[in-house]
């Protein structure tokens, strides 16, 4: 039996495929951008098989493709438009299209082949405004409040999901990320915010010195955590919600990597700009928020992150260096 990775050349994604090929599973990757070269070498010397499919998923040949390469026991649905504000002006019909009704489609042909559980990576952009200054974020409080076009798409699809999964006796579950960084991340195309740690980390690959805007707090988690997380929510034998967290459970900010990555790489430096100076780190969220409680994805799918700040940037400096 396969899992069926959406979105698969993506960021999340990518991290998601690498630990399911790592454990030695095989995988079918639905997407219509390739995988990165280095990804696809890689991939071939993992101990999995993956079978890649090109395709979009608001395309029914698409996913039907991708559902008959290998019999599919469960679908994780990374495929999403993470629109910025320029492409909400430019193209909301777009962003719309593949966050929600392609995600119906997909959760659609995935019950009508007969596939038992549908893994949802939704967005703690989905708490919004109202986890402004909170200092922990649980899954039932506050009242979800997205203030943006991404976030209000992802909290409609969580959403309707939910209802149309139950409607197909299919178990549906969403796991709301933190502020996701780490190995893999690129510009896809479909990605319009970039996390601040990868900006700095990239200022740090290129002998640059980091300047930070407002260091907002929020939670953010390492990759390869949320890779081992979605998994462990899709093998769960059985889950009491809906909805779950999956981010680090502790509050950090860009100035606080910053200051790691400066342990792991001597030399890096950085420093938050002056006032009425450009900085060269955007750290996007506009507030502070806490930490996302993670107590109950511990407790129903064993799920623990393994990467505070210093052990993201060993290990994602050790990736960088094997290129």
């Amino acid at each position: 039996m396969a899992i069926l990775i959406t979105g698969a050349a993506g960021f999340v994604a990518l991290n998601v495929v690498e630990h399911l090929l790592t454990a030695g599973r095989d995988v079918v990757g639905l997407d219509q951008i390739p995988l990165p070269p280095r990804a696809q070498r890689g991939f071939a010397a993992l101990p999995g098989r993956l079978t890649m499919i090109d395709g979009s998923i608001l395309s029914a040949d698409a996913l039907q493709a991708a559902l008959t390469a290998a019999p599919i026991e469960a679908v994780i649905h990374c495929a999403v438009i993470t629109a910025g504000g320029a492409r909400e002006i430019a193209a909301p019909e777009t962003i719309v299209a593949v966050n929600v009704q392609g995600a119906v489609a997909t959760l659609m042909a995935a019950a009508r082949h007969g596939v038992g559980r549908f893994v949802y990576p939704s967005s703690g952009a989905i708490y919004g405004a109202a986890a402004a200054g909170l200092d922990v974020i649980d899954e039932d409080a506050p009242r979800p409040a997205p203030v943006n076009l991404y976030g209000l798409t992802k909290r409609a699809a969580e959403t309707i999901l939910a209802r149309i999964a139950e409607t197909q006796s299919m178990r549906f579950t969403a796991a709301r990320l933190g502020s996701v960084y780490g190995p893999w991340e690129y510009a896809t195309g479909v990605r319009d915010t970039l996390s601040p740690m990868l900006q700095a980390f990239e200022c740090a690959r290129r002998g640059e010195e980091a300047v930070l805007g407002p260091a907002w707090r929020g939670d953010y988690i390492y990759g390869r955590d949320v890779a081992a997380g979605l998994v462990r929510v899709a093998d769960a034998p059985s889950l009491s919600r809906t909805v779950y967290n999956l981010g680090s459970g502790q509050p950090g900010t860009a100035a606080q990597w910053c200051a790691a990555l400066a342990r792991q790489k001597p030399g890096f430096l950085w420093r938050l700009a002056q006032p009425g100076e450009a900085w060269t780190i955007e750290s996007h969220t506009g507030f502070d928020r806490g930490a996302m409680d993670i107590a109950k994805i511990a407790a129903e799918a064993g799920h623990a992150p393994r990467f505070d700040f210093d052990a993201a940037a060993a290990d994602w400096l050790r990736w960088d260096q094997a290129a």
